[in-house]
């Protein structure tokens, strides 16, 4: 398994300091948060990013791509009737593609439930019509650029649009390209009613990234979720994307959470091995 970890679990550390630990604990790849980069994408100046890229991949880090996608910004929604606003939601995903590709990575994770929950008035499928009409006109952008959208679908703690994986690989299915595929996180999963690994082999198809945390908020291991029918259900589907450790709960501190969260996917990794 490929293991990495996202960026703003390093919080105010400067980035080729956490990249620099990253390595050291034994992660191969980052994932970024825009937000810790600048307020917007179209912010971070080429420079930046043949900066941030150099960092990264001269500590021996693979950049996988952006999560938090829409995470503090202004403007921007999914599923509203509002077509000037779906428009414009679309051309900044367009611009977060350029960038995610700019700092080596392929993948954006599209979770962002606070500019895509149903708005009053609007239903289910019309706002699905709406999230379909956002994500295809970004298509031409992802395919030019070899970049994947990955569908990020959240518990209804955090949503009400997009809350089970089966909900969210219709509308996968439904725009049809290879280019907008499945991400699946352990703590939004664990609010499903049938376990993480069947939720993980009934929906592998789609599958091209993976979050690894707890519901309690914290890192792999340090909650009573169990990955080792996790790392079982991810082998049996031949998963060869990344495992990427996303916490919410920083209090534990950066260093154990960092150290930890690896320590225990190895330890997990080399039982299913054996």
């Amino acid at each position: 398994m490929k293991f990495a970890i996202c960026n703003e679990t390093f919080q105010d550390w400067p980035f080729e300091k956490a990249c620099e630990f990253a390595r050291e604990v034994g992660y191969t790849g980052i994932e970024i948060a825009p937000f810790t980069l600048a307020p917007s994408a179209t912010d971070v100046s080429d420079s930046q990013r043949r900066e941030i890229r150099r960092q990264a991949e001269s500590l021996g880090l693979q950049v996988i791509g952006l999560h938090w996608l829409l995470a503090k910004t202004e403007g921007y929604y999914l599923t509203t009737p509002d077509e000037g606003v779906r428009h414009r939601t679309a051309e900044y995903i367009r611009q977060l593609a350029r960038l995610c590709r700019d700092l080596g990575g392929d993948i954006m994770v599209l979770g962002s439930p606070q500019q895509r929950n149903l708005l009053p008035g609007v239903g289910l499928t019309e706002a699905t019509g709406h999230a379909v009409h956002v994500i295809e006109q970004v298509l031409p952008t992802l395919d030019e650029l070899g970049v994947t959208l990955a569908l990020e679908p959240l518990g209804p703690a955090e949503g009400d649009f997009w809350t089970t994986a089966q909900e969210t690989v219709q509308t996968i299915e439904r725009i049809g390209s290879r280019r907008v595929q499945l991400h699946l996180d352990v703590k939004a999963m664990s609010s499903e009613p049938r376990p993480v690994g069947e939720t993980i082999r009934q929906s592998h198809q789609h599958l091209v990234h993976f979050h690894a945390n707890d519901p309690n908020k914290r890192g792999p291991g340090m909650g009573d979720v169990d990955f080792i029918p996790i790392f079982t259900a991810l082998n049996d589907v031949a998963y060869q994307g990344w495992v990427s450790v996303e916490v919410f709960d920083y209090s534990p501190g950066i260093e154990y959470l960092a150290t930890e969260s690896l320590r225990y996917m190895r330890q997990c990794a080399a039982k299913i091995a054996t």
